[in-house]
């Protein structure tokens, strides 16, 4: 099963500038969520707005049949690239999803917003 980042390329944070950024902060986001992921056992996608406009910089967390999470308050940073990378390889490895906290990259901790179950693998009704 493939965990994938999916990483917003449209969020600005608070200190965005039009006039001296060229880039939003989910781009510059995404670029070094990729160049992290080089070579890894997870794959990136980027989307255009996970609607979390107050949380920004985005990304999510998903696998089929595994719990999915959203985290944003991310700095643009290699740093927060390198944590968001790792705890999606830790996503890949559990059975369901669930990475004990004990396990966190300490760059993730504090940016958890969601954790969504997976789908149900038969229609309901």
């Amino acid at each position: 099963m493939t965990t994938y980042i999916t990483i917003c390329d449209t969020c600005k944070r608070d200190d965005w500038d039009e006039t001296k950024d060229d880039q939003t902060h989910g781009e510059t986001l995404a670029a070094l969520v990729e160049a992290s992921a080089q070579d890894r056992s997870v794959k990136t996608r980027r989307v255009s707005c996970l609607m979390g406009c107050t949380h920004g910089c985005n990304i999510s967390i998903q696998a089929r049949g595994k719990l999915a999470y959203t985290l944003g308050r991310f700095e643009p940073s290699r740093e927060a690239a390198d944590a968001i990378v790792d705890y999606a390889e830790l996503h890949a490895q559990s059975h369901t999803g669930q990475v004990p906290y004990k396990q966190w990259p300490q760059g993730v901790k504090g940016h958890f917003v969601t954790r969504m179950p997976p789908l149900p693998d038969e229609p309901e009704g």
